[in-house]
């Protein structure tokens, strides 16, 4: 198949979902076309079945604000016609799923019928699609798609609760490549960071208030009152000065390191021994997995798609949002329980191989020939 994928290219879930997918898509033989306005993040090795198209937005003095969604539309319909698409994969409804209908409507002009699929990861309905601004668009465009999926059984549900939509929405999990979150033993890495033994806490996020940094800080000064231990924070976002700060009054800085956006995510799970993340909500929780893939324990509020992925007694452990006492309390008995860190470990790295993405994409494909198939015949 020729298939045209819609993304972000950031860091954050959607777009790491979509490229990573590409990427299997691409191993499997498919001809796989992404359309975005920078190269994707983890786009960053050649292969003979990918290819990326950049969106180039003018800028014009009428213009306050660039008309990103034209410029992604008529990407769009360049590539569907010249590299004869068969299909396009938009990722995160806003505004991949309207520019797909209006790209859509414009090739039916040239004789093409090309059908759009949405998946939809998060806070493009829990948030940002619920505002009144852009509500209409949003109804609309999903409904239009040809093919709706959801990354969990939660986000599934919250979309039929805050929009009326008229379709089918599959549920087809985000996955994990777990072999390339193995663990490895990189004593070298560890000793830079835990020279003394200490336990390795972890945190992964795009620092913004529904991620709750700051109770992982909190969480973290409880856990370190209790034994010698060390936190990684990996991203960066608006929270970030905030939460310096807040290291800063718990006198807890030396302790505390602000590594950045990584890229190479496994290395740095392969050091940790539990991963925080206590958000208010995840539609899913890519990054639990990925630590779950590395034999990393998970601690975790209990929002959104979470408790579809962490099992508490098996993976790790699950609070109410917002109580730092009871996640710390589960951190501290589990670092401290070497028996019960090594039972939770392998749990955590036999669920992961439930969302292996060897188990994941066939539904991608099966779903991608079924919507060409009902294209045929209705054509």
């Amino acid at each position: 198949m020729r298939i045209g994928i819609v993304c972000y290219p950031t860091y954050g879930g959607s777009g790491v979902l979509a490229t990573e997918l590409g990427k299997a898509l691409a191993d499997k033989g498919h001809m796989v076309h992404f359309i975005t306005y920078q190269q994707p993040v983890r786009l960053n090795a050649f292969h003979a079945n990918i290819y990326y198209h950049e969106v180039q937005v003018p800028t014009y003095p009428l213009f306050d604000f660039p008309p990103y969604e034209s410029a992604l539309s008529s990407t769009m319909v360049d590539v569907i016609i010249n590299q004869k698409l068969d299909l396009l994969h938009v990722h995160y409804a806003i505004p991949h799923a309207s520019t797909a209908y209006m790209a859509k409507q414009i090739v039916k002009k040239h004789g093409r019928t090309v059908p759009f699929i949405t998946t939809l990861h998060g806070t493009d309905i829990t948030l940002v699609g619920k505002d009144k601004t852009y509500e209409p668009v949003v109804t609309f465009s999903i409904n239009e798609s040809d093919a709706i999926t959801a990354v969990s059984e939660n986000l599934r549900d919250e979309t039929y609760k805050s929009f009326p939509i008229e379709k089918d929405i599959s549920v087809i999990y985000n996955f994990v490549d777990t072999q390339r979150f193995s663990r490895r033993d990189l004593p070298h890495f560890r000793q830079a960071i835990a020279p003394n033994g200490e336990k390795i806490l972890l945190h992964v996020s795009n620092f913004r208030k529904v991620k709750r940094v700051p109770d992982v800080v909190k969480v973290f000064a409880a856990v370190r009152k209790e034994l010698p231990a060390k936190l990684l924070l990996v991203g960066d976002g608006p929270d970030r000065p905030s939460i310096e700060c807040l290291c800063r009054e718990l006198g807890i800085c030396e302790d505390v390191r602000f590594v950045g956006k990584q890229e190479q995510l496994e290395d740095v799970m392969s050091i940790s021994d539990l991963f925080l993340l206590p958000s208010e909500y995840e539609s899913f929780g890519l990054a639990a997995l990925e630590a779950m893939a590395a034999q990393v324990p998970v601690i975790s509020s209990n929002a959104g798609g979470l408790p579809e992925i962490n099992i508490p007694g098996q993976t790790g452990f699950m609070s109410n949002v917002g109580d730092v006492a009871g996640m710390a309390e589960q951190a501290i008995r589990l670092l401290k329980d070497e028996t019960l860190l090594a039972q939770i470990r392998k749990g955590a790295w036999e669920q992961a191989q439930r969302f292996h993405i060897d188990n994941i994409i066939p539904q991608y494909e099966a779903l991608y020939e079924e919507v060409l198939l009902k294209q045929v015949q209705l054509l």
